[in-house]
């Protein structure tokens, strides 16, 4: 990943231009609930929101998220309460960072 101050420039395809937006505020407001859940220890939950960011990050161009989501289901269905911290920090980060270009 890059550095903490570095943006993160993802290219989106032009007709995703009115939803890509909206695409992330919904990933920020999953870090509202995705700690939540971790501190409750609510791995169902956990590996649901995981589920579902990795599959829809990438078709809106967020590989990353897909990832991330990966990773948080994952940990979810060990219960690797350490890997889902590490993967909502991933997560944040990315989201502080992220910087859309429509082509």
């Amino acid at each position: 990943m890059a550095s903490d101050s570095e943006r993160i420039t993802v290219s989106i395809d032009k007709d995703l231009e009115d939803i890509a937006p909206g695409y992330l505020e919904n990933r920020r407001k999953d870090l509202e609930l995705l700690p939540q859940a971790l501190e409750k220890a609510d791995y169902a939950t956990l590996r649901v929101l995981g589920h579902r960011m990795k599959g829809s990050g990438a078709g809106y161009g967020f590989n990353l998220i897909t990832e991330i989501g990966r990773a948080i289901e994952e940990g979810a269905k060990s219960e690797d309460a350490a890997a889902i911290r590490n993967a909502i920090d991933n997560l944040g980060n990315y989201l502080e960072r992220v910087e859309l270009v429509y082509e």
